[in-house]
This record gives C-alpha cells, structure tokens and sequence, in this order.
C-alpha cells in the first residue's frame, strides 16, 4: 500500500476518535471567544477534523505528483471524504450548529454518487472525482471547521460565517451533483 492510501486510511481511522470527542460529555472547560463559548472538547475535535481534512489533499497531491494514482485510491479518498464530513454534519446537527434539512441534502447526494460508483464499478469503470466536487469537498469542510470552532474567530465580530459557509457549500453540493450525474449518466444508461 502506498503512502496516499495510508493517508486516505489514517483519515478513515480519525474519524472514531472524532466523534468520540464531540459525543461524550468531557468536562474540560470552555473558551469565550467573543459572543460564544468555545468548549476544550471541541477544539481538539476541530483540530482532529482539520487534520484529517488536510490529508485529503496531501494524499492527492502526493498521489498526483509522485505518479501513485490507484484505484484503491480512486474509490477509497471519496469515501473517506463522506465518511469524515457525515460524521461531522450529524454531529454538528446534535449540537444545534447545522440545520438538519441542509445535512440530509448534502448526505443524500453523497449516497446518490457513491451508488452511481457503485454501479460503474460493477461495469468496471472507476469514476474519480471531478473539480466541482473537490469545490464542494473544501466548501464542506471549511464550512465544518468553522462550525466545530463555534465560528472562531468571527465570533468576536458576530458575523455567522460558519453558516454561511455552510449554505454555500449547500449550493456546490447540489450544483457538483448534478454535474457529476450529467457528465457519468452513460454509466446508469449503459448498465446491464
């Protein structure tokens, strides 16, 4: 296994301790940080986030310029993606940070392109992902981060740019959906 699968595996392998830290009551006190309260938890879990994030694009690009393109890779860094940013959106829901329309709109279309995967793979055709959805990958998990921080910094200037950044992400979710159905329906198409 190559070093960008380990990185894809190492975000996989996060995401536990993730939700572990946003899901059990630790009493490790809080931060102010302006008109809200940031909580010791979900810092390290934002930052366990972060991190996890950043190795989506340190494996593409190691993967890119190193020539270790795989299709373990192909199939595996998308994944990992959905896994680590549903995790984080039902989560954020749970903690009264994200409206819960907007999470099922974006975990529905993540399910719509990894069944439309699904069935390329069955047809022997990996799809790899395109650059509306490497926009709409960044937009989550700006939008995520900046959630779990409790929109640190902007928080001292009380201007909501975590949900912001979460509507937008909404709309590139959306718009690379349809892109990515519109540009691969030859595979539902030619499906046997």
């Amino acid at each position: 296994m190559n070093l960008p699968n380990k990185l894809t595996l190492s975000r996989i392998f996060m995401i536990p301790v993730f939700i572990v830290l946003l899901s059990v009551p630790f009493e490790w006190g809080s931060w102010d940080i302006g008109s809200a309260q940031l909580p010791v938890a979900h810092f390290v879990a934002a930052i366990i986030f972060i991190i996890a994030a950043a190795t989506d694009w340190v494996d593409g690009y190691y993967a890119r310029k190193y020539n270790l393109v795989t299709n373990l890779g192909k199939f595996m860094d998308p994944l990992a993606d959905k896994l680590l940013v549903s995790a984080a959106l039902i989560l954020l829901i749970e903690m009264g940070l994200a409206p819960a329309w907007v999470v099922i709109i974006i975990i529905s279309r993540e399910f719509a392109v990894t069944g439309l995967r699904l069935v390329a793979a069955g047809e022997g055709i990996v799809l790899a992902a395109g650059q509306m959805g490497k926009l709409k990958t960044a937009t989550q998990m700006v939008a995520i981060a900046v959630l779990l921080l409790h929109n640190f910094p902007f928080s001292f200037i009380d201007f909501p740019f975590g949900t912001m950044m979460l509507y937008i992400a909404l709309f590139f979710t959306v718009v690379s959906g349809v892109d990515y159905f519109v540009k691969n329906w030859h595979v539902m198409r030619d499906s046997k």
